[in-house]
This record gives structure tokens, C-alpha cells and sequence, in this order.
């Protein structure tokens, strides 16, 4: 059951959910071209670095999945600057998606996706974070940011 609440997953399901309401509801037209190829850009760019920062996890044998032991703590990429870079790459898309459809309803979803992943994920994953590296990892939430 878990595993329908990943994040990935999730993110898939918040994308079908803000074309739906694009199609059926849009409450107001926003903006057209060229703002919407804006939009096309963020949601690859959002893509291209949560995509960057999981192909760094597997470089670094570390664990993924939000709800397993974490592997690893990293510095690496843009976890300089943000302690989840992944989940502001997922933000992003969803953001990027909205400006690409052009109207207000499907901007709900990304502002719930951030919620639950403020609220939600990231809490669980720095519990888990704590319990393994203690110290480092406090060390760490002192010097860099949350998102950014």
C-alpha cells in the first residue's frame, strides 16, 4: 500500500489530476503562448533535477524510497543548497505544468503536493535522517536550508 503513496507516484497522479481539472473545470483562462512554453520549461527542468539527484542516490547506493532507511547523508549536487532537492524539483514541475495549461484550477495541486510533502515526507524522512547520522545530520539542517 506504501508504495501508492511514494512520491513518484504521487507526482504522476497530481499531473493526470491538474489536466483533469484543466479539461473539466478551468475556472479562468490565464494566459496563453508564448507564457505557456514558460511552464514546458520549468516542468522539464523540474524533472531533469529530482531525475539528477536519484541517478546520484544510485551512484551512491543509497536508499530512495521515502519510507525505508536512509543510506547515506550527502552533500553532494544541489544538496549543498537544499536539503531536498528532489521534492523541489517535483514542486517545480507540478508549477511548471500549471503555467503550461494556462488556467487556475490546476494550480490546487501543486500548492497540496507541497503541503503533503512539507508536512508529510519530509518529516519522515528527517526523522529517519536523525535516527541514523544524529549529530551530522543536525549539523546539516543548520547549514542548509529545508528548500531553499
Amino acid at each position: 500500500m506504501r508504495a501508492l503513496f511514494l512520491p513518484p507516484v504521487v507526482l504522476l497522479a497530481s499531473m493526470g489530476l491538474m489536466v483533469l481539472l484543466h479539461k473539466t473545470a478551468p475556472l479562468h483562462e490565464l494566459w496563453g503562448r508564448p507564457w505557456s512554453w514558460l511552464g514546458g520549461i520549468l516542468l522539464f527542468a523540474g524533472i531533469a533535477v529530482a531525475q539528477w539527484h536519484a541517478r546520484l542516490f544510485k551512484k551512491l547506493g543509497t536508499n530512495i524510497n521515502t519510507f525505508a532507511d536512509p543510506g547515506t547523508l550527502t552533500r553532494e549536487g544541489l544538496f549543498r543548497f537544499t536539503r531536498n532537492p528532489m521534492y523541489l524539483g517535483f514542486v517545480t514541475s507540478l508549477f511548471g505544468l500549471g503555467i503550461a495549461l494556462g488556467s487556475a484550477s490546476p494550480f490546487v495541486v501543486p500548492l497540496a503536493f507541497g503541503l503533503l510533502t512539507h508536512f508529510w515526507y519530509i518529516r519522515v524522512e528527517e526523522q529517519a535522517l536523525l535516527r541514523k547520522f544524529g549529530t551530522p545530520y543536525v549539523e546539516y539542517q543548520r547549514a542548509v536550508r529545508r528548500w531553499l
